[in-house]
This record gives structure tokens, C-alpha cells and sequence, in this order.
């Protein structure tokens, strides 16, 4: 137990790295969107910028999460503050839904104030350039996050995926105004805000779920396979699983010969512990044993 909780630490050290290497992308691109957004006249690359913005906010309070998750337990928390990275994903979402509406709301006052000109071409291909950017921290850190089995990590991922696919349809936008269309530019902006608000309703669901002790029901249906093949044990009545952070806790109910020492009862326990440890990765396993 000690060794895999030493390692649940390590972990969200390892995923602090992903969120201050999304930190200084967002840092950088946002202040490159803004400053050619303005200077090229491009509202969606400003929407862009303005969305990178928030992406800052949300990976810094992603990084405080996995930072708060590393904290021990004390008495107001006995099981530790895991669920710290939970809650710091869905701050992120609130973060990102604002601004996404905000991003929508400007657009649609665009299309109705008029477009007078289109936006330099120089616009799109910083969006197309960054959109190569975050496609490859998207990359890292989805890679991280199957590794360290985060939910803050991956809602990170998930999040740079979006700014990147954004980023291209703020290409595909300033350069189809290019054609004597300028209205596309602020109908790619639309788009952008649209797409914001799409990834923070996922990440919010995501997070949601996590804190109300959702779990996959095909996992659960495994992890009781492998209880049952278990030597002694004649049946599981309950399984339970939830999580905490990145780890995952199962509470589970076997029966036993009820002619078993209490001894050999508590040996058949142990081995499920064990089974589901070390095949399934789970953090921590309580076992009720019921005579049969």
C-alpha cells in the first residue's frame, strides 16, 4: 500500500509537468493571437487569443489541483484530498464556458454591426501555426495522462485538442474571407466560441461524474470476474468502486464456506486484495466476507 501511494504521488508530480507545459504554450500563443488579431483585424484570431487567455486560467487552477492532491490526509480529510484534481478540472470548465459565451456573444454582434474589411493573411497562418503548436502539447499530454491515469491531465489534453482545432478553424475562416467574404471571419469566431463551450460541457460532465462517485460499470463487471476466480470464494453479493483522484477504491462483498476458520476466511480476503492490486492497479480494496 505504501509503495502504490508513494507512487500515486510521483504521479501527479509528473502531471504538474503537463499543466506548466500548457501554461507556457497558452502564455505564448495568446500574446502572439492578440497582438496579430489586432493588427490584421481578425475577430476570429482575437477569439482565439481571447480563448488562450482562458486556457492560462483553467491550467494554472488544473495545476493547484494536482498540487492540493498532494497533500495528506489530516482530520478534515481522512481519505486524503485527491479529489482535489476533480475539482480543480471543473473549475476549469466554469473558466472556459465563460468565456466561450462571451467569444459567441461578440461574434454574433460582429455579423450585425457589419464587417468592413477582411482580416491580413497574415492572421491565418499564425492560427494555422499555432494550431501545429498545440497539437503537439495535446499529444504530450494526452500521453501523459494515460500514463498517470489523471483526470485533471487528460481534461488538459482534451482542452489543447480543442484550442487546436480551433486555431484551424480560425485559418479556414480569415482565409475564406480573403474571397471577398469578411462575414466568414466573424462566423469562424462563432464557430471558436461554439467549440469552447463544447469542450468545457465535456470536461464539466467528465469531472461531475468523478465527484459523485460515478464509475464504469464494464470496469466494475471485471474487477468481479476476477473476484469470483478467486480460490475460496463462492460468490461476490456487492461490488463498489469509486475514485479518488487518479486512484480507485473497491468495496466489495464475497462468500465464503462458512465452515472456514476465521483464519483461512481472512487469507481469501487478502488474496482478493491482492488479485485486484496487482492485475487492475486499484489503490485501495475493502473486503467483507459473508459465511455461505
Amino acid at each position: 500500500m505504501k509503495m502504490m501511494e508513494d507512487q500515486a504521488y510521483l504521479d501527479l508530480k509528473r502531471g504538474e509537468r503537463g499543466a506548466i507545459i500548457s501554461i507556457i504554450a497558452y502564455i505564448c500563443l495568446s500574446l502572439l493571437k492578440l497582438a496579430v488579431g489586432y493588427m490584421a483585424n481578425s475577430e476570429a484570431l482575437k477569439a482565439d487569443g481571447l480563448n488562450n487567455v482562458t486556457d492560462i486560467v483553467a491550467s494554472v487552477a488544473i495545476l493547484i489541483g494536482l498540487k492540493l492532491s498532494q497533500r495528506p490526509a489530516d482530520d478534515d480529510h481522512p481519505y486524503g484530498h485527491w479529489k482535489a484534481e476533480s475539482v480543480a478540472s471543473m473549475s476549469a470548465s466554469f473558466i472556459m464556458m465563460a468565456v466561450g459565451l462571451k467569444v459567441v456573444f461578440d461574434a454574433i454582434s460582429s455579423v450585425f454591426n457589419g464587417v468592413e474589411r477582411s482580416p491580413d493573411m497574415i492572421a491565418a497562418w499564425t492560427g494555422l501555426f499555432c494550431a501545429a503548436v498545440m497539437y503537439f502539447v495535446y499529444r504530450y499530454n494526452k500521453r501523459l495522462a494515460m500514463e498517470i491515469s489523471s483526470q485533471s491531465v487528460s481534461a488538459a489534453a482534451k482542452d489543447n485538442l480543442s484550442d487546436a482545432w480551433v486555431s484551424v478553424g480560425a485559418f479556414i475562416g480569415i482565409v475564406g474571407a480573403q474571397f471577398g467574404l469578411p462575414l466568414l471571419d466573424p462566423i469562424a469566431a462563432f464557430i471558436v466560441g461554439f467549440l469552447i463551450c463544447k469542450t468545457a460541457i465535456d470536461i464539466f460532465r467528465d469531472a461531475s461524474h468523478y465527484l459523485t462517485d460515478g464509475f464504469d460499470e464494464k470496469q466494475i463487471e471485471s474487477y468481479k470476474a476476477a473476484v469470483k476466480n478467486c480460490y475460496g470464494v463462492k460468490g461476490v453479493t456487492e461490488i463498489k468502486a469509486r475514485n479518488y483522484g487518479n486512484n480507485v477504491v473497491v468495496d466489495v462483498v464475497i462468500l465464503v464456506n462458512s465452515d472456514l476458520h476465521i483464519r483461512d476466511a481472512h487469507d481469501i480476503a487478502t488474496m482478493v486484495e491482492k488479485e485486484l492490486i496487482e492485475k487492475y492497479h486499484v489503490y485501495d480494496v475493502n473486503v467483507h466476507v459473508e459465511p455461505n
